[in-house]
């Protein structure tokens, strides 16, 4: 594509050379760049992408885009042939060059955003099937992997991906026929322009409690909130959670999207009432197209109540029929959310990905409420992320488990053994029953091994994922595999 057209919409920018050049790639890795591509300098927290700029030219990039503040310092670098262009902030300007680039594909679709601090992968996976079941080919991106339709991209390793990687997604997916995109829209990618330019049809947030506040992250909570209420200025349309505190502020903040509410407790747009809770599912009765319905869905907990009414929310708006509705959300089924792992012994063993405080004490009151026996809480803290979250998870297990075994998560560069003192701090602030094992297997293979028929295991924080991280390198840990070793170990 031509140069000047990709940088079409971009404001603020300073050039230096031909900006009629045919551009084959656009990247912002110098170890991706071929010839004739365009390399971004991305101003990161660990790796600085001006540092590379010598090593794209030599690569073959005949258009470097970088950050004015850096103009001065790669004067010397950047040599007459390669075209230069300048801009205020190189992350928003990849954002518009890539919506370009990939021929805007979010317009040629509805695109429905979903935020909140939790709830968005299940509530995206609810919005997928009922669309799908409506004859809506749908594409989605979030937390656990890309989908065209039925058919899996690639899988994830973030929320949501950086924009060049996410328009290049969506292209895929509206190139294959589909209709609606479907999207977990993190705050981070709000902060960091990764969704700039997207032509958002529908916002949704789900809820709002403290989660990522790092340097890494956000500094405090009103940044992590403001971030996520910037979806609702970029929809015309949207849906909050009349029962979160937090969330009830948003129509406040963004005047100009035009939103409804759902929820349980207090008055909204769309209610329900009538709730009964399993340890399979959940059912509760709601107003559907005019018309009381009772809906059924296989994913037990009062925030399913939540996550189904945000998905009917949408279903609505797109015309879907009301049986489409009631049948897509019995039979969805989330990866590692409420994730009941079938095994030999005939033990109730849930993976979840709860990896908050907010998220940790929702499932475990879930469980608890409808459990027999002993609620068992197997869960750690990721290393490198929030530090204050930690003694808070050890105390909410420690007060709702019955016994905790506190282990390892994803360590990434930190001691395992320091992330596991963190959190028996809190624990110890209750009388709860527990035990610290940093190995996360040995941690699992103890719980199963304690258990009886009557009793639940949640192992927390892992869900969907397949990996452990330790020092930068992600280790093949897939929980299903882990519970199905021990259980082939026990038998012998």
């Amino acid at each position: 594509m031509e140069l000047k057209k990709i940088l079409a919409g971009c404001a603020d920018l300073k050039a230096k050379g031909n900006l009629e050049i045919e551009i084959q790639n656009i990247t912002s890795d110098s170890r991706s760049v071929k010839p004739g591509d365009m390399f971004v300098a991305i101003k990161g927290f660990d790796v600085d992408g001006h540092s590379f700029v010598a090593k794209a030219i030599e690569a073959g990039a005949k258009v470097v885009l970088i950050n004015e503040e850096a103009v001065q310092s790669l004067a010397g670098v950047i040599p007459e042939g390669v075209t230069l262009i300048a801009a205020k902030d190189t992350r928003v300007t990849l954002a518009q060059c890539a919506c370009n680039f990939y021929g805007n594909p979010s317009r040629k679709a509805k695109l429905i955003g979903v935020t909140g601090t939790k709830g968005k992968t299940t509530t995206t996976f609810m919005i997928k099937a009922i669309l799908e079941k409506q004859g809506i080919k749908t594409g989605l991106v979030g937390t656990i992997a890309s989908y065209s339709g039925d058919k899996k991209l690639e899988d994830s390793d973030r929320t949501t991906p950086d924009s060049l990687k996410l328009q290049s997604l969506f292209a895929q997916m509206v190139a294959d026929g589909c209709e609606a995109l479907v999207m977990e829209v993190s705050s981070q990618s709000l902060k960091l322009h990764r969704v700039d330019g997207c032509d958002f049809d529908y916002a949704i947030f789900t809820n709002f409690s403290e989660d990522h506040i790092s340097p890494k992250e956000h500094p405090d909570m009103q940044d992590y909130f403001a971030s996520k209420v910037k979806l609702f200025e970029m929809a015309p349309y949207g849906f909050i959670n009349s029962d979160d505190i937090n969330t009830i502020r948003v129509p406040k903040m963004a005047p100009n999207c035009d939103i409804k509410s759902y929820g349980i407790d207090n008055e909204c747009s769309l209610l329900a009432k009538d709730i009964t809770i399993t340890n399979s599912y959940v059912d509760f009765r709601v107003k559907i197209n005019g018309k009381n319905e009772r809906i059924k869905t296989c994913i037990p907990g009062r925030f399913s109540v939540y996550n189904s009414l945000a998905a009917i929310c949408i279903a609505e708006r797109m015309g879907c029929s009301t049986e489409n509705i009631k049948a897509a959300l019995e039979e969805v089924r989330v990866p590692g959310r409420s994730e009941l792992v079938n095994n030999p012994l005939g033990l109730t063993i849930m993976i979840d990905y709860a990896h908050s405080p907010e998220s940790l004490q929702s499932i475990l009151q879930a469980v608890k409420s409808y459990t027999r026996g002993r609620v068992i809480s197997v869960f750690g803290c990721g290393g490198d992320r929030d530090h204050g979250k930690r003694p808070q998870m050890g105390e909410i297990s420690g007060r709702i488990a019955d016994y905790t075994i506190v282990t390892s998560d994803n360590p990434r560069t930190e001691e395992p053994e320091e992330i596991v003192k963190d959190i028996e701090v809190g624990v110890k602030k209750t009388n709860g029953k527990y035990e610290c094992i940093v190995d996360r297997t040995e941690a699992i293979k103890a719980a199963i091994k304690m258990a009886n028929k009557n009793d639940i295991i949640v192992l927390a924080g892992k869900g969907h994922e397949t990996y452990q991280e330790i020092n930068h390198v992600k280790h093949p840990y897939d929980e299903r595999d882990i519970i199905k070793n021990i259980m082939d170990e026990l038998k012998k």
